[in-house]
């Protein structure tokens, strides 16, 4: 009988392969990882050939960690993966050079060679994304111009997670989540871009098949079934980009729902029925992993990074302390920072320790306390670091409430996400209830595994996520904090503006 979901997450660092049942429960999981190379500065690129074999000796391993289970009883394999990336493939699904994948920018002259073709506010409009070398287009005229010969031997420009599906199908196709992180997507029509397309002189030929996120787009070859150790003929549906898997992870898969990933950097994502475009382009859009669904999204860079970095470089009382008696050192941070009133006795912290992308734009931008007095402590420090992440995500969110967007509540997952000082400081900032999850960091290969198990029917429909992925607690606003951090905000806001001559005044005495 066939009871299991085989989910593949193809992540920055490696694959993560995991195995659900039909109740939707994780039965087991492997990893197996893979290098980046950063051979010059702004570039970025992996060999795709890594990712192939990570997926078959994760699943491999996988299976051989579930004593009597045999291979002719997954019902599907399905994949979440990086986005934003350019693989290049033959014909025969093999890759003709390594995959620039999402943190490489050295497509910057591309992007401006665009700029001058198309209006990026039209970009904006059409893709839901600024025009920008994060994306797969100027990723893709970087190799017509850099590398002729392999850019005219390209049979199709792909994603990771398409790159595996080829090669285990033969069927070359992509779907909405990654689509959208192209900048050649048309949100609204779910097409490539015409206008897009003419303006980059594309072949559009090149570009994959669009078939939806929970379509089976083929089978299991019989010449790679040993290979990767499954039933040659078992279902392949193709999943997601990894932003809207962890989305659907989170039980966001319905509109009015939101989450708040908390790594090293953050993200505040939504489920709606339309694409939500910020007149400032604060935010951007993704197609979702739910049929007709969009996912509008903001991402900041140092969210967590700057909380790491508070606790490297002020709290080495409390590391030591931590170790000690055995408990994570942000633990004993947070009792400190506790001692802080609300307002963290007005000092700010501002988050720019990485520049910024959402929602500053701005690659110039530079970490600051400001308001720093004798009487300030390290708890008041420890504080304001993370009342002014999340007041940075607070101007995210706000550019989706003032477009109309109706959030409930908050969901929060990931690492950061497991400190309950931190959920109460985002609960009275945002001003909404803010729900722990009770699995914070699997998130993204479950939504795989909930895109797939829907694929090929073996759950009903999405809303298995939210019984996969139970709430563990909530934590509701406070009236008074509210009040309080009503006065603060605005003061946050107003650093950032009046700090911005500063900014180009260091980049340039950098320059």
């Amino acid at each position: 009988m066939k009871n299991y979901i085989l989910a593949h997450d193809l992540g920055t660092t490696g694959n993560k392969a995991t195995l659900y049942d039909r109740e939707g429960r994780l039965v087991s999981s492997a990893f197996h990882a893979y290098n980046t190379r950063y051979d010059f500065t702004g570039w970025a690129e992996q060999n795709p050939e890594d990712w192939w074999q990570a997926v078959c000796n994760s699943t491999r391993k996988l299976l051989s960690q579930i004593p009597g289970l045999r291979a002719d009883e997954v019902a599907c394999i399905t994949f979440s993966g990086q986005m934003m990336g350019c693989v290049p493939l033959d014909k025969h699904a093999r890759p003709l050079r390594n995959a620039i994948i999402w943190a490489d920018q050295r497509a910057v002259a591309q992007q401006n060679w665009l700029a001058e073709r198309i209006n990026p506010a039209d970009v904006y409009r059409i893709t839901g994304h600024r025009l920008s070398a994060s994306y797969s287009l100027p990723k893709m005229l970087w190799l017509r111009d850099n590398q002729p010969d392999t850019y005219k031997a390209t049979y199709k420009f792909v994603h990771a997670k398409d790159s595996i599906v080829a090669r285990l199908t033969g069927k070359f196709v992509t779907e909405p989540s990654d689509g959208s992180s192209m900048n050649l997507y048309d949100l609204e029509k779910g097409t490539w871009s015409d206008r897009i397309i003419d303006a980059a002189e594309l072949d559009v030929a090149q570009l994959p098949d669009l078939v939806r996120s929970i379509d089976v787009v083929g089978e299991l070859l019989p010449e790679v079934a040993d290979e990767i150790g499954l039933v040659a003929g078992t279902p392949v549906v193709i999943g997601g980009g990894d932003g809207s898997c962890a989305a659907v992870g989170a039980g966001v898969w319905r509109e009015g729902a939101a989450y708040n990933y908390i790594g090293s950097s953050s993200w505040i994502a939504l489920t709606a029925k339309q694409p939500i475009y910020d007149p400032d382009e604060k935010t951007f859009t993704f197609g979702h992993i739910v049929p007709d669904m969009f996912m509008p999204t903001g991402t900041m860079q140092a969210a967590g990074a700057s909380y790491q970095w508070t606790r490297d470089q002020l709290c080495p009382i409390e590391v030591q302390a931590a170790q000690s008696v055995g408990v994570s050192s942000y633990e004993i941070i947070n009792l400190n920072a506790e001692k802080s009133p609300v307002g963290a006795n007005g000092l700010i912290y501002l988050p720019y320790l990485m520049g910024e992308r959402s929602p500053r734009w701005n690659p110039r931008a530079r970490g600051a306390f400001i308001g720093l007095t004798i009487r300030h402590t390290r708890a008041d420090m420890v504080r304001a670091v993370l009342e002014g992440v999340t007041m940075n995500l607070r101007v995210i969110l706000d550019a989706f409430t003032k477009q109309g967007a109706k959030i409930e509540a908050m969901r929060v997952i990931g690492g950061g996400s497991r400190g309950r000082f931190w959920n109460r400081v985002m609960a009275d900032i945002y001003g909404v209830p803010v729900q722990r999850l009770a699995i914070l960091e699997e998130a993204t290969s479950m939504g795989a595994a909930v895109a797939g198990g829907v694929g090929v029917g073996l759950y009903k429909d999405f809303s298995i996520s939210e019984q996969m992925n139970q709430i563990a607690e909530t934590v509701q606003p406070d009236p008074a904090a509210q009040k309080a951090y009503a006065k603060v905000f605005p003061i946050f806001e107003a650093c950032y503006q009046q700090l911005l001559p500063i900014y180009d005044m260091i980049a340039e005495n950098e320059g």
